[in-house]
Protein backbone atom coordinates (compact mmCIF):
# COMPACT_ATOMS: atom_id res chain seq x y z
CA UNK A 1 0.00 0.00 0.00
CA UNK A 2 1.28 3.50 -1.14
CA UNK A 3 0.28 6.97 -0.62
CA UNK A 4 1.38 8.96 -3.76
CA UNK A 5 0.02 13.05 -4.01
CA UNK A 6 0.96 15.66 -6.51
CA UNK A 7 -0.87 18.95 -8.23
CA UNK A 8 -0.96 20.18 -10.97
CA UNK A 9 -0.27 23.99 -12.29
CA UNK A 10 -3.72 24.96 -12.11
CA UNK A 11 -4.02 23.72 -8.67
CA UNK A 12 -6.34 20.36 -9.37
CA UNK A 13 -5.10 17.84 -6.12
CA UNK A 14 -4.49 14.54 -7.56
CA UNK A 15 -4.08 12.42 -4.22
CA UNK A 16 -3.45 7.93 -4.80
CA UNK A 17 -4.08 4.99 -2.74
CA UNK A 18 -1.97 2.64 -4.87
CA UNK A 19 -2.06 -1.12 -4.03
CA UNK A 20 -1.21 -3.73 -6.26
CA UNK A 21 -3.02 -6.41 -4.75
CA UNK A 22 -6.40 -5.27 -5.66
CA UNK A 23 -8.02 -6.47 -8.81
CA UNK A 24 -9.61 -3.13 -9.52
CA UNK A 25 -9.62 0.59 -9.13
CA UNK A 26 -11.53 3.39 -8.28
CA UNK A 27 -11.21 6.92 -9.18
CA UNK A 28 -13.42 9.88 -8.76
CA UNK A 29 -13.68 13.70 -8.98
CA UNK A 30 -14.01 14.82 -5.60
CA UNK A 31 -15.92 18.72 -6.07
CA UNK A 32 -16.09 20.88 -3.16
CA UNK A 33 -19.40 22.28 -3.62
CA UNK A 34 -23.09 21.56 -2.23
CA UNK A 35 -26.50 23.03 -1.19
CA UNK A 36 -24.84 24.98 1.67
CA UNK A 37 -22.32 27.00 -1.39
CA UNK A 38 -25.72 28.60 -2.74
CA UNK A 39 -28.17 30.92 -2.03
CA UNK A 40 -31.74 30.59 -1.61
CA UNK A 41 -32.48 32.11 -4.96
CA UNK A 42 -30.88 29.10 -6.60
CA UNK A 43 -31.51 26.00 -4.15
CA UNK A 44 -30.87 22.93 -5.43
CA UNK A 45 -28.92 24.02 -8.24
CA UNK A 46 -25.91 21.86 -6.82
CA UNK A 47 -27.59 18.41 -7.16
CA UNK A 48 -29.45 19.59 -10.51
CA UNK A 49 -25.63 20.27 -12.30
CA UNK A 50 -24.70 16.68 -11.24
CA UNK A 51 -27.58 15.50 -13.34
CA UNK A 52 -25.85 17.72 -16.19
CA UNK A 53 -22.88 16.67 -15.94
CA UNK A 54 -23.92 13.07 -17.27
CA UNK A 55 -26.14 15.00 -20.59
CA UNK A 56 -23.10 15.11 -22.77
CA UNK A 57 -19.75 17.38 -23.38
CA UNK A 58 -18.32 18.64 -26.90
CA UNK A 59 -16.67 15.47 -27.66
CA UNK A 60 -20.16 13.09 -26.35
CA UNK A 61 -23.53 13.29 -25.94
CA UNK A 62 -25.78 11.84 -23.23
CA UNK A 63 -25.94 8.73 -24.98
CA UNK A 64 -22.19 8.45 -25.49
CA UNK A 65 -21.33 8.83 -21.90
CA UNK A 66 -23.26 5.92 -20.73
CA UNK A 67 -22.12 4.29 -23.55
CA UNK A 68 -18.88 4.58 -22.76
CA UNK A 69 -19.06 3.91 -19.16
CA UNK A 70 -20.77 0.41 -20.14
CA UNK A 71 -18.00 -0.46 -22.44
CA UNK A 72 -15.60 -0.55 -19.65
CA UNK A 73 -17.75 -2.17 -17.40
CA UNK A 74 -17.73 0.22 -15.10
CA UNK A 75 -19.74 0.64 -12.02
CA UNK A 76 -20.24 4.18 -12.01
CA UNK A 77 -22.38 6.77 -10.27
CA UNK A 78 -22.11 10.35 -8.58
CA UNK A 79 -24.06 12.15 -5.45
CA UNK A 80 -24.66 15.84 -4.50
CA UNK A 81 -24.46 16.68 -0.25
CA UNK A 82 -24.38 19.48 1.29
CA UNK A 83 -20.79 19.73 1.31
CA UNK A 84 -19.21 18.12 -1.57
CA UNK A 85 -20.37 17.02 -5.44
CA UNK A 86 -18.78 13.25 -6.30
CA UNK A 87 -17.93 11.86 -9.88
CA UNK A 88 -16.99 8.55 -9.54
CA UNK A 89 -16.57 4.82 -11.33
CA UNK A 90 -14.69 1.78 -10.61
CA UNK A 91 -13.35 -0.72 -13.06
CA UNK A 92 -10.43 -3.36 -14.12
CA UNK A 93 -7.36 -1.72 -14.17
CA UNK A 94 -6.84 -2.20 -17.79
CA UNK A 95 -9.68 0.24 -17.93
CA UNK A 96 -7.75 3.33 -15.74
CA UNK A 97 -6.74 5.54 -18.86
CA UNK A 98 -10.75 5.01 -20.05
CA UNK A 99 -12.17 5.79 -17.39
CA UNK A 100 -10.16 8.79 -16.64
CA UNK A 101 -10.57 10.04 -19.92
CA UNK A 102 -14.51 9.82 -19.75
CA UNK A 103 -14.47 11.04 -15.82
CA UNK A 104 -12.62 14.57 -17.11
CA UNK A 105 -14.43 14.77 -19.94
CA UNK A 106 -17.90 15.32 -18.17
CA UNK A 107 -16.29 17.29 -15.72
CA UNK A 108 -16.88 20.09 -18.23
CA UNK A 109 -20.36 19.78 -19.59
CA UNK A 110 -21.99 21.40 -22.59
CA UNK A 111 -25.00 22.42 -20.07
CA UNK A 112 -27.13 22.57 -23.26
CA UNK A 113 -30.66 24.12 -23.08
CA UNK A 114 -32.60 21.75 -24.57
CA UNK A 115 -31.01 19.34 -21.71
CA UNK A 116 -31.54 21.66 -19.14
CA UNK A 117 -34.97 22.09 -20.28
CA UNK A 118 -35.78 18.37 -20.29
CA UNK A 119 -34.12 17.44 -16.89
CA UNK A 120 -35.84 20.31 -14.84
CA UNK A 121 -39.16 17.92 -15.18
CA UNK A 122 -36.84 14.90 -14.16
CA UNK A 123 -35.69 16.88 -10.77
CA UNK A 124 -38.84 17.91 -10.08
CA UNK A 125 -40.41 14.38 -10.61
CA UNK A 126 -36.95 13.48 -8.01
CA UNK A 127 -38.83 15.78 -5.27
CA UNK A 128 -41.82 14.68 -5.24
CA UNK A 129 -40.32 10.94 -4.85
CA UNK A 130 -38.16 11.79 -2.22
CA UNK A 131 -41.20 13.72 -0.62
CA UNK A 132 -43.21 10.37 -0.43
CA UNK A 133 -40.63 8.52 1.74
CA UNK A 134 -41.32 9.97 5.42
CA UNK A 135 -37.21 9.42 6.80
CA UNK A 136 -36.37 12.04 3.84
CA UNK A 137 -39.12 14.60 4.71
CA UNK A 138 -37.70 14.33 8.64
CA UNK A 139 -34.20 14.55 8.05
CA UNK A 140 -34.84 17.75 5.51
CA UNK A 141 -37.27 19.28 8.23
CA UNK A 142 -34.77 18.19 11.19
CA UNK A 143 -31.57 19.88 9.05
CA UNK A 144 -33.27 23.19 8.36
CA UNK A 145 -35.22 23.15 11.88
CA UNK A 146 -31.86 22.54 13.86
CA UNK A 147 -29.58 24.82 11.80
CA UNK A 148 -32.15 27.54 11.06
CA UNK A 149 -30.58 30.31 9.23
CA UNK A 150 -27.23 28.59 8.71
CA UNK A 151 -26.03 27.36 5.26
CA UNK A 152 -25.87 23.67 6.28
CA UNK A 153 -29.63 24.32 6.49
CA UNK A 154 -30.43 24.33 2.61
CA UNK A 155 -32.17 21.37 1.31
CA UNK A 156 -30.06 19.44 -1.08
CA UNK A 157 -32.49 19.05 -3.24
CA UNK A 158 -34.01 22.89 -3.76
CA UNK A 159 -37.40 22.88 -4.42
CA UNK A 160 -40.21 22.75 -6.72
CA UNK A 161 -40.58 26.51 -7.09
CA UNK A 162 -36.38 27.06 -7.07
CA UNK A 163 -35.98 24.17 -9.66
CA UNK A 164 -38.68 26.21 -12.01
CA UNK A 165 -37.80 29.11 -12.01
CA UNK A 166 -33.95 28.38 -12.20
CA UNK A 167 -32.23 29.20 -15.43
CA UNK A 168 -29.69 27.62 -17.16
CA UNK A 169 -27.52 31.11 -16.74
CA UNK A 170 -27.55 30.63 -13.39
CA UNK A 171 -26.12 27.46 -13.48
CA UNK A 172 -23.58 28.32 -15.40
CA UNK A 173 -22.27 31.04 -13.38
CA UNK A 174 -22.87 28.88 -10.19
CA UNK A 175 -20.85 26.33 -12.13
CA UNK A 176 -17.91 28.84 -13.10
CA UNK A 177 -17.61 29.97 -9.51
CA UNK A 178 -17.44 26.60 -7.98
CA UNK A 179 -15.58 24.10 -10.57
CA UNK A 180 -12.53 25.64 -9.98
CA UNK A 181 -9.77 23.77 -10.29
CA UNK A 182 -8.39 24.04 -6.89
CA UNK A 183 -11.74 23.66 -5.55
CA UNK A 184 -11.87 19.73 -7.07
CA UNK A 185 -9.73 16.98 -5.83
CA UNK A 186 -9.11 13.77 -7.93
CA UNK A 187 -8.80 10.81 -6.00
CA UNK A 188 -8.14 6.94 -7.03
CA UNK A 189 -7.56 3.79 -4.86
CA UNK A 190 -6.60 0.52 -5.99
CA UNK A 191 -4.34 -1.16 -8.36
CA UNK A 192 -2.97 1.56 -10.32
CA UNK A 193 -0.25 3.70 -12.37
CA UNK A 194 0.28 6.59 -10.47
CA UNK A 195 2.44 8.33 -13.00
CA UNK A 196 -0.30 7.38 -16.16
CA UNK A 197 -2.88 9.26 -14.36
CA UNK A 198 -1.29 12.00 -13.56
CA UNK A 199 -0.22 12.27 -16.91
CA UNK A 200 -4.07 11.73 -18.11
CA UNK A 201 -5.09 14.49 -15.85
CA UNK A 202 -2.21 16.71 -17.66
CA UNK A 203 -3.77 16.17 -20.85
CA UNK A 204 -7.21 16.31 -19.94
CA UNK A 205 -7.56 18.74 -16.96
CA UNK A 206 -4.78 21.33 -17.34
CA UNK A 207 -6.66 23.33 -19.31
CA UNK A 208 -9.19 24.19 -16.49
CA UNK A 209 -9.35 27.18 -15.30
CA UNK A 210 -8.25 27.92 -11.44
CA UNK A 211 -9.60 30.99 -9.34
CA UNK A 212 -10.25 31.72 -5.36
CA UNK A 213 -13.35 29.80 -4.11
CA UNK A 214 -14.57 30.42 -0.90
CA UNK A 215 -16.91 28.76 2.06
CA UNK A 216 -18.90 30.34 4.58
CA UNK A 217 -18.34 28.35 7.51
CA UNK A 218 -20.10 30.47 10.61
CA UNK A 219 -20.56 28.73 14.08
CA UNK A 220 -23.36 26.46 13.66
CA UNK A 221 -25.87 27.21 16.31
CA UNK A 222 -28.58 24.30 17.47
CA UNK A 223 -32.10 25.72 17.66
CA UNK A 224 -33.13 23.35 19.71
CA UNK A 225 -36.78 23.18 18.80
CA UNK A 226 -39.68 21.14 18.49
CA UNK A 227 -41.80 20.51 14.97
CA UNK A 228 -44.73 18.52 14.54
CA UNK A 229 -46.10 17.57 11.57
CA UNK A 230 -49.12 16.26 11.32
CA UNK A 231 -50.36 14.02 7.99
CA UNK A 232 -53.17 11.81 8.46
CA UNK A 233 -51.43 9.83 4.74
CA UNK A 234 -48.42 8.75 6.78
CA UNK A 235 -49.85 5.62 8.64
CA UNK A 236 -46.34 5.28 11.12
CA UNK A 237 -44.95 8.19 13.22
CA UNK A 238 -41.33 9.40 12.24
CA UNK A 239 -38.89 11.33 14.70
CA UNK A 240 -36.28 12.44 14.43
CA UNK A 241 -34.15 14.02 17.00
CA UNK A 242 -30.52 15.76 16.63
CA UNK A 243 -27.93 17.67 18.80
CA UNK A 244 -24.70 19.02 17.98
CA UNK A 245 -21.77 16.68 17.30
CA UNK A 246 -17.74 17.35 16.22
CA UNK A 247 -16.95 18.46 12.89
CA UNK A 248 -14.99 16.59 10.60
CA UNK A 249 -11.74 18.09 11.47
CA UNK A 250 -12.72 17.84 15.11
CA UNK A 251 -10.38 14.35 16.57
CA UNK A 252 -13.21 13.91 18.88
CA UNK A 253 -14.89 12.57 15.51
CA UNK A 254 -13.79 8.84 16.69
CA UNK A 255 -15.17 9.36 20.06
CA UNK A 256 -18.68 10.80 18.47
CA UNK A 257 -18.73 7.66 16.23
CA UNK A 258 -18.24 5.40 18.97
CA UNK A 259 -21.00 7.12 20.77
CA UNK A 260 -23.48 7.02 18.08
CA UNK A 261 -22.94 3.19 17.79
CA UNK A 262 -23.18 2.39 21.31
CA UNK A 263 -26.81 4.26 21.40
CA UNK A 264 -28.08 3.30 18.24
CA UNK A 265 -26.67 0.71 16.31
CA UNK A 266 -29.54 -1.19 14.16
CA UNK A 267 -28.20 -4.30 16.72
CA UNK A 268 -27.04 -4.14 20.31
CA UNK A 269 -27.42 -0.49 21.30
CA UNK A 270 -29.59 1.03 24.13
CA UNK A 271 -31.94 2.39 21.41
CA UNK A 272 -32.61 -1.13 19.68
CA UNK A 273 -32.94 -2.81 23.61
CA UNK A 274 -34.79 0.04 24.76
CA UNK A 275 -37.27 0.43 21.29
CA UNK A 276 -37.09 -1.67 18.99
CA UNK A 277 -36.65 -5.25 21.00
CA UNK A 278 -39.30 -4.49 23.10
CA UNK A 279 -41.28 -3.91 20.29
CA UNK A 280 -42.26 0.16 20.82
CA UNK A 281 -40.41 0.79 17.67
CA UNK A 282 -39.42 -0.70 14.22
CA UNK A 283 -36.77 1.51 14.26
CA UNK A 284 -35.06 3.33 16.37
CA UNK A 285 -30.90 4.16 15.31
CA UNK A 286 -28.37 6.99 16.19
CA UNK A 287 -25.88 8.09 13.06
CA UNK A 288 -22.97 10.40 13.73
CA UNK A 289 -22.43 13.28 10.69
CA UNK A 290 -19.57 15.16 10.55
CA UNK A 291 -19.55 18.51 8.45
CA UNK A 292 -17.04 21.22 7.35
CA UNK A 293 -16.84 23.09 10.57
CA UNK A 294 -20.01 21.40 12.51
CA UNK A 295 -21.64 18.70 13.01
CA UNK A 296 -24.50 16.67 14.07
CA UNK A 297 -25.48 13.49 16.03
CA UNK A 298 -29.26 12.25 14.75
CA UNK A 299 -31.53 9.62 16.00
CA UNK A 300 -34.64 8.01 14.29
CA UNK A 301 -37.38 6.40 15.40
CA UNK A 302 -40.49 5.06 13.31
CA UNK A 303 -43.51 3.72 15.73
CA UNK A 304 -47.00 3.24 16.08
CA UNK A 305 -48.97 6.53 16.54
CA UNK A 306 -50.68 5.65 19.86
CA UNK A 307 -46.72 4.27 21.06
CA UNK A 308 -44.68 7.69 19.89
CA UNK A 309 -44.78 9.39 23.49
CA UNK A 310 -43.95 5.81 24.76
CA UNK A 311 -40.78 5.58 22.33
CA UNK A 312 -39.82 9.21 22.54
CA UNK A 313 -39.65 9.31 26.43
CA UNK A 314 -37.49 6.40 26.42
CA UNK A 315 -35.34 7.80 23.35
CA UNK A 316 -35.08 11.33 25.39
CA UNK A 317 -33.90 9.18 29.07
CA UNK A 318 -31.20 7.10 26.45
CA UNK A 319 -29.88 10.54 25.85
CA UNK A 320 -29.91 11.46 29.47
CA UNK A 321 -28.84 8.56 31.04
CA UNK A 322 -25.90 8.24 28.52
CA UNK A 323 -24.95 11.75 28.99
CA UNK A 324 -24.95 11.45 32.69
CA UNK A 325 -22.93 8.22 33.05
CA UNK A 326 -21.24 7.35 29.81
CA UNK A 327 -20.37 3.89 28.55
CA UNK A 328 -19.19 0.62 30.39
CA UNK A 329 -16.37 -0.91 28.74
CA UNK A 330 -18.21 -3.99 27.27
CA UNK A 331 -20.37 -1.95 25.14
CA UNK A 332 -17.67 0.28 24.28
CA UNK A 333 -15.89 -2.52 22.84
CA UNK A 334 -18.54 -4.26 21.16
CA UNK A 335 -18.94 -0.49 19.20
CA UNK A 336 -15.34 -1.07 18.29
CA UNK A 337 -15.54 -4.16 17.06
CA UNK A 338 -18.50 -3.36 14.75
CA UNK A 339 -17.12 -0.53 13.76
CA UNK A 340 -13.87 -1.61 12.76
CA UNK A 341 -14.97 -5.01 11.33
CA UNK A 342 -17.52 -2.84 8.84
CA UNK A 343 -14.06 -0.31 7.88
CA UNK A 344 -12.33 -3.57 7.49
CA UNK A 345 -14.81 -5.04 5.37
CA UNK A 346 -15.42 -1.81 3.52
CA UNK A 347 -11.94 -1.39 2.59
CA UNK A 348 -11.35 -4.56 0.77
CA UNK A 349 -12.50 -2.86 -2.08
CA UNK A 350 -10.97 -0.05 -3.88
CA UNK A 351 -14.52 1.34 -3.80
CA UNK A 352 -14.90 1.38 -0.73
CA UNK A 353 -12.14 3.37 0.18
CA UNK A 354 -12.82 5.74 -2.26
CA UNK A 355 -14.39 7.76 -0.29
CA UNK A 356 -12.79 7.84 2.81
CA UNK A 357 -9.93 8.92 1.00
CA UNK A 358 -11.24 11.76 -0.64
CA UNK A 359 -13.14 13.29 2.10
CA UNK A 360 -9.65 13.09 4.73
CA UNK A 361 -8.27 15.06 1.69
CA UNK A 362 -11.04 17.55 1.00
CA UNK A 363 -11.78 18.15 4.77
CA UNK A 364 -8.30 17.82 6.06
CA UNK A 365 -6.12 17.63 4.13
CA UNK A 366 -4.75 14.13 4.96
CA UNK A 367 -4.11 10.82 4.14
CA UNK A 368 -4.99 8.23 6.41
CA UNK A 369 -4.17 4.51 6.25
CA UNK A 370 -7.14 2.40 7.03
CA UNK A 371 -4.79 0.81 9.73
CA UNK A 372 -3.93 4.01 11.25
CA UNK A 373 -8.10 4.63 11.33
CA UNK A 374 -8.63 1.62 12.89
CA UNK A 375 -5.87 1.99 15.55
CA UNK A 376 -6.95 5.74 16.71
CA UNK A 377 -10.78 4.41 17.01
CA UNK A 378 -9.83 1.63 19.18
CA UNK A 379 -7.51 3.96 21.52
CA UNK A 380 -10.77 5.77 22.33
CA UNK A 381 -11.23 5.89 26.07
CA UNK A 382 -14.47 5.19 27.71
CA UNK A 383 -14.19 8.69 29.48
CA UNK A 384 -13.28 10.74 25.45
CA UNK A 385 -16.64 9.33 24.45
CA UNK A 386 -18.27 10.07 27.46
CA UNK A 387 -16.43 13.64 27.65
CA UNK A 388 -18.54 14.08 23.67
CA UNK A 389 -21.86 13.38 25.10
CA UNK A 390 -21.47 16.12 27.62
CA UNK A 391 -19.38 18.40 25.90
CA UNK A 392 -22.03 18.29 22.69
CA UNK A 393 -24.83 18.18 25.13
CA UNK A 394 -27.07 14.85 23.40
CA UNK A 395 -29.77 15.32 25.14
CA UNK A 396 -30.76 18.90 24.39
CA UNK A 397 -32.07 18.24 20.96
CA UNK A 398 -34.11 19.77 17.94
CA UNK A 399 -36.92 17.47 17.67
CA UNK A 400 -39.17 16.64 14.18
CA UNK A 401 -41.73 14.85 14.19
CA UNK A 402 -44.27 13.58 11.29
CA UNK A 403 -46.95 11.48 11.57
CA UNK A 404 -50.59 10.85 11.55
CA UNK A 405 -49.78 12.11 15.90
CA UNK A 406 -51.75 15.53 17.04
CA UNK A 407 -49.37 15.81 19.86
CA UNK A 408 -46.13 14.28 21.19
Amino acid sequence: MQFKHTQLDNGLTIVAEVNPDSASMAAGFFVKTGSRDETAEISGVSHFLEHMVFKGTERRSAFDVNLAFDRMGAHYNAFTSEENTVFFGSVLPEFQEPLLDLLSDILRPSLRQEDFDVEKGVIVDEIALYEDQPKFRVYDKMMSTHFADHPLGRCILGTPETIRKLRREQMQDYFDRRYSAGNITLVAVGNLDFDALVARAETDCAAWKSFDVTRQTPPAGASRTNELITDEKVTREHIGLMSAGPSRQCPERFAAELLAAIIGDTTGSRMYYGLVEKAIADEASMSYAPMDGAGGMMTFISCQPQRACEALTIARKVLADFQADGPNETELQAAKNKIASAATLKGELPMGRLAAVGLDWTYRGEYMPLSEQIEQLLAVTAEQVHQVAREFDISATTLVALGPATQL
